[in-house]
């Protein structure tokens, strides 16, 4: 008989479609009839993540207190596994209107927390424009099998810290003038998926999944136009997905 794990699912914020995003990681985890989930839309719930062996995040603009930041190292420290996803290392504040060019800055998250998760998103080129994502090399076992994909979402250009194993990867340089930190002419690659070991325990990070309905950029848009999925619309994604939560679950290495 297999043990139960639980893992605790952090899904909220800002300009995403949240309950969308919500719905598809809560179904992904009930593939494992051992998994038991405990749900958040930010990090207050210290009780669920201190008897959680397993967080899920899914956020933006959600930034943890001083005594969170503390409850996330420690879960780490006695081997939690940590699969974070998309913006949770990202926070925008918007400078503009609707009917105005795009202002965006991304002020800095706690340090701690950047720490832990070893990366702090900065700036995006405009969605739409598709990136092809491939494996870095040296070729890490969970980027095993999967060839190179076009992506149509949000291309992450991100500041990092020293550690991280890329995993996947995709490269870009130009400008993004919208945002304040919008100059990105070095030629480097931009990490997609990557690990980083803790002691005892470890984050595993994607940044794809971009998703936003109609009602999701309020108050900056009351409307908006389109419905975006972007990478929810690929199968390597689900199994990315799969992947990441295998290795979180079942523990496998590395």
């Amino acid at each position: 008989m297999t043990d139960v794990v639980q893992a605790h699912l952090v899904c909220g914020g800002v300009f995403h479609d949240f309950d969308f995003a919500r719905l598809e990681l809560l179904k992904l985890l009930a593939e494992r009839a051992h998994v038991r989930t405990t749900v958040a839309q930010d990090y207050s719930d210290l009780t669920s993540l201190r008897g959680s062996e397993v967080l899920v995040t899914y956020t933006c603009n959600v930034t943890p207190t001083v005594e969170q930041v503390a409850a996330l190292r420690a879960f780490l420290d006695r081997g939690g596994r940590w699969f974070a996803l998309h913006a949770t290392n990202a926070v925008t504040e918007w400078l503009s209107g609707p009917n105005e060019e795009p202002r965006v800055a991304t002020p800095d998250l706690p340090a701690p927390f950047i720490d832990m998760l070893g990366s702090q998103f900065k700036a995006h080129p405009p969605l739409g424009e598709r990136f092809l994502v491939r494996p870095s090399k040296p070729y890490h076992p969970l980027a095993e099998g999967i060839a190179p994909f076009e992506a149509d979402d949000e291309l992450y250009l991100s500041t990092y810290r020293d550690g991280n194993i890329p995993i996947l990867e995709t490269r870009w340089t130009g400008d993004v003038p919208y945002f304040d930190e919008g100059a990105w002419p070095e030629d480097r690659a931009h990490l997609v998926m990557y690990l980083r070991p803790a002691s005892g325990g470890g984050v595993l990070y994607l940044t794809l999944g971009h998703c936003r309905g109609h009602y999701d950029f309020r108050p900056v848009f009351p409307f908006y136009p389109k419905v975006e999925r972007c990478s929810w619309d690929l199968p390597v994604f689900y199994e990315l997905l799969r992947r990441g939560l295998t290795w979180a679950i079942e523990k496998t290495d590395p």
